[in-house]
């Protein structure tokens, strides 16, 4: 969902594209760090524009789907 916050869990790439791993890990996209969805392309929702730590990247949805995320729960105040 557009402006959830979650954390980077493990990356998963396709058997056919093994270097989508190498090249995603490259840019930021390690187990741990805070990951955002910010926007979706208009038609068909491709790219996603994502923001790893304090960086913001393009994303096709394919290349996206390698990415394993935990949602983190936000904290309300009483």
């Amino acid at each position: 969902m557009i402006g959830e916050k979650c954390v980077v869990r493990q990356l998963v790439a396709p058997t056919d594209m093994p270097e989508w791993q190498t090249q995603l890990e490259d840019i930021g996209f390690i187990a741990g760090e805070p990951v955002t969805l910010m926007a979706r392309g208009a038609l068909g929702g491709d790219p996603l524009v994502i923001r790893i730590g304090l960086s913001t990247f393009a994303l096709r949805k394919a290349e996206a789907a390698c990415v394993l995320v935990n949602v983190l729960q936000d904290k309300v105040a009483a």
